[in-house]
C-alpha cells in the first residue's frame, strides 16, 4: 500500500512539471510582512507544480520563518542585525510616519518621509551587503544555476543577485513613490494629465488644479524625492558589478513586473508588454468559521457584523485613539469583530470582541458581513473586493491613503483620518456605508470585475514565471525605452533639432527677402524745388 501511495504522489509531481512544460529552480529574494504574505502565495503555486523554490532569507527576518514545514527551501544568510534590531525598526519607522509625520505641509511632510525610507533603505543595503560579500553564499549559489531570480523591487538587492548571476528577473511589487521604480526602472508611461502620482490621492478625473497638483508631484519625485538614496545604491552597484551601473539600469534588465493590482482597483493608464497586473492572487472563498466566531456572528441577527483590522504591522494603538474607535463601535446595531491586541479600551461595548488575529478573509467572505473598516493595505482591500464589502477606509502609511483613494473613486469606500477623527466620524462613517445601498452595489461591482476573467490571477502570475524560465527571459517584450538617454526618450533632441532646422530656414528666407529688397527695390524720387 506504501509503495502505491508513493507512486501515485510521483505521478503527481510529474504531472505538475508536464503541465508547466519544466521543472525549473527559483531564487526568491522577499521583503517583510504583507509583501511576503502575497510572494508566498506564488511561491506556494510554484512548488505544487513541481519547481524547486529557494527564497534567499536572514537570519533577521521577521515573518520569513525557515523552521515552519514546507516544500520551500531557504538559505539563511548570517547578518550582523538581529529579529529585534529589524522588528524594532519597522515599528519605529511606522510610528513616525503614522503620528510624528505632518500632514499639513507638502515638503515638511516628504521631506520627513524621505529620511524614514532612507533609514529603511539603508538597512535592505545592509543585507545586501550580507549578500554579496559573502563569498561562500555566492559560490554556492552560482554553482545552484537557479533558472529565474522572483524578487520584490521595494527591497533593492534581488536585481543585483540576477545580474551577478546571470539569471533572468521577474518582479513582483504593489508600488513605488511617484512610480519611480516602474517608471524610471520598468520605462512604463506615465502621462500626468491622467494618470495619478502615487500618495497624491487623486483619481484619473482631475480638475486643472488637480492636474496641477499632480504636475508637482510628478516634478518632486522625479527631480528632488528619491525613494532610496540613489547615489549610494549606483556606488554600492558599480562597486560591486566592477563597473559604472545605477539601481535603475540593473532594475531595468527585469523581464516581467507582475502588479499586484487589477483593473477593478487600477485607474485606466498605458501599459507595456512586460507587465501584467495580477492584483487579488491570495483571494480565495471563505472557508467555515470556528465555532464560537460563528455563534457571536448568527447572535447579530438582521443587523449583521462589521470586521474591524489594521492588518498585520499595527497591532497596538494609542489610549486615546483605542478608546474614539471603541466609543463609536460601542453604538453600532452591528456586532463587531475587531483585530486588537493592546489594553482593553475603557469605552468598548459589550456588541464587540477583541481577537489577536482574524480569519480576515473568511469573514469578509460571510454573509452577514457588513462593513469591513481597514487601514487600506493592498492585500485588504482586495479580500473586501474578492467579497464584495464595502470599506471604511483608516489609512495609515505609505500606499494606504492612496489605495482608499482609489477606492473612494470607485464608490465603495469612505475615508477617514486616523489622527484627527472622533467617535461621531467613525459613527458616521460606518452608517453611511451599512445603510447607504450605493456602496454595497459598488463593491458587488467591483468583485464582479475581478471574478470576470479568463485566467485567475494567481495562475497568470506563475505563467509568466514559467514562461521567463522556458524561453531564458521575455527580451521580446522589452520596450526600447531601457536603451534611450532621457532627451531620446522625450524626443528633445529630435525637437531641438527640427526647431534649429526651422530657424536656419528662416534666417535663410529672411537674408533673402532682405537681400532682394536692398537689390531691387526703387528709390523714390525727390519733388523738385521751387
Amino acid at each position: 500500500m506504501a509503495v502505491k501511495w508513493t507512486s501515485a504522489l510521483l505521478l503527481l509531481q510529474l504531472s505538475c512539471c508536464f503541465s508547466s512544460g519544466m521543472c525549473g529552480k527559483v531564487l526568491v529574494w522577499p521583503t517583510e510582512y504583507s509583501h511576503w504574505i502575497n510572494m508566498k502565495t506564488i511561491l506556494d503555486k510554484l512548488a505544487q507544480r513541481g519547481h524547486e523554490v529557494t527564497v534567499l532569507t536572514s537570519s533577521a527576518s521577521i515573518l520569513v520563518n525557515p523552521s515552519k514545514t514546507s516544500s520551500i527551501k531557504f538559505e539563511v544568510y548570517p547578518t550582523s542585525l538581529t529579529k529585534d534590531d529589524f522588528e524594532d525598526l519597522f515599528v519605529k519607522l511606522l510610528n513616525e510616519w503614522i503620528y510624528d509625520v505632518p500632514k499639513d505641509s507638502f515638503w515638511s511632510h516628504f521631506s520627513q518621509v524621505e529620511d524614514l525610507m532612507w533609514t529603511y533603505s539603508d538597512s535592505f543595503q545592509k543585507l545586501c551587503k550580507d549578500v554579496v560579500f559573502n563569498k561562500k553564499l555566492m559560490k554556492k549559489l552560482q554553482e545552484e544555476k537557479f533558472d529565474v531570480v522572483l524578487a520584490d523591487p521595494i527591497g533593492p538587492g534581488g536585481e543585483l543577485l540576477a545580474e551577478i548571476l546571470k539569471t533572468p528577473l521577474v518582479f513582483s511589487m504593489r508600488f513605488s513613490p511617484g512610480f519611480g521604480l516602474e517608471k524610471h526602472g520598468g520605462g512604463l508611461p506615465f502621462p500626468p494629465s491622467y494618470v495619478p502620482v502615487m500618495l497624491s490621492e487623486l483619481s484619473d478625473r482631475m480638475t486643472f488644479m488637480e492636474r496641477v497638483k499632480n504636475m508637482m508631484y510628478v516634478l518632486y519625485f522625479d527631480f528632488w524625492f528619491q525613494t532610496f538614496n540613489m547615489k549610494t545604491w549606483d556606488r554600492f552597484y558599480s562597486e560591486v558589478l566592477g563597473r559604472p551601473t545605477t539601481l535603475y539600469e540593473v532594475m531595468g534588465k527585469a523581464e516581467m513586473w507582475l502588479i499586484r493590482t487589477y483593473w477593478d482597483f487600477e485607474f485606466p493608464r498605458p501599459l507595456l508588454p512586460n507587465f501584467d497586473f495580477v492584483g487579488g492572487l491570495h483571494c480565495k472563498p471563505a472557508k467555515p468559521l470556528p465555532k464560537e466566531m460563528e455563534d457571536f456572528i448568527q447572535s447579530s441577527g438582521e443587523n449583521g457584523v462589521v470586521v474591524f483590522s489594521l492588518g498585520s504591522i499595527i497591532s497596538n494603538l494609542t489610549e486615546e485613539r483605542a478608546n474614539v474607535i471603541a466609543t463609536a463601535l460601542a453604538q453600532l446595531p452591528q456586532k463587531v469583530l475587531w483585530r486588537f491586541d493592546g489594553k482593553k479600551p475603557d469605552t468598548l461595548g459589550p456588541n464587540t470582541r477583541l481577537y489577536k488575529w482574524l480569519p480576515q478573509n473568511d469573514l469578509l467572505g460571510h454573509p452577514k458581513t457588513k462593513a469591513f473598516i481597514t487601514h487600506g493595505g493592498t492585500n485588504g482591500i482586495y479580500e473586501a473586493i474578492y467579497h464584495g464589502v464595502p470599506m471604511v477606509g483608516i489609512p495609515l502609511f505609505a500606499d494606504q491613503p492612496d489605495n482608499m483613494a482609489h477606492m473612494r473613486a470607485k464608490g465603495a469606500a469612505v475615508t477617514l483620518d486616523f489622527t484627527t477623527m472622533s467617535s461621531a466620524d467613525l459613527l458616521s462613517a460606518l452608517k453611511t456605508i451599512i445603510n447607504d445601498p450605493i456602496y454595497k452595489e459598488n463593491a458587488v461591482r467591483l468583485s464582479r470585475i475581478h471574478h470576470d476573467q479568463p485566467v485567475k490571477p494567481l495562475d497568470r502570475a506563475v505563467f509568466w514565471i514559467e514562461f521567463v524560465m522556458r524561453h531564458g527571459g521575455a527580451r521580446h517584450l522589452r520596450a526600447a525605452a531601457h536603451d534611450l538617454m532621457w532627451v531620446q526618450y522625450h524626443s528633445l533632441d529630435v525637437i531641438g533639432f527640427l526647431l534649429a532646422c526651422g530657424a536656419a530656414v528662416m534666417l535663410v528666407l529672411t537674408k533673402s527677402c532682405l537681400f532682394c529688397y536692398r537689390k531691387f527695390a526703387t528709390p523714390k524720387k525727390k519733388g523738385k524745388q521751387e
